[in-house]
């Protein structure tokens, strides 16, 4: 694999776990989020150690998809505190 691809494959694994992190402080605040705050920490590890992984095409575009699907699966409980927290706002 040539460096620029290397490269690219990092900046776009980087992307994907920087977009997971920054959700950190609104999963604290989700019922069940404690429970996935636990594995931050492992993906912290991980991203600072990713450039001495090498990945192919196919690894990268996994955790693209996995990323995906994930921010999908959290549209709906993130939406629904949003819906209360400004429900709540409203009634002080």
């Amino acid at each position: 694999m040539s460096d620029s691809s290397s490269v690219k494959h990092l900046v776009r694994i980087t992307n994907c776990l920087q977009t997971i992190l920054d959700l950190e402080s609104q999963l604290e605040q989700l019922e069940n989020g404690h429970s996935l705050l636990d594995e931050f920490a492992v993906l912290k590890s991980f991203l600072e150690k990713i450039d001495e992984v090498e990945l192919s095409e196919t690894d990268v575009e996994r955790i693209e998809t996995a990323t995906s699907n994930f921010l999908k699966e959290l549209q709906g409980p993130l939406a629904r505190r949003r819906s209360r927290t400004r429900a709540e706002r409203r009634l002080q």
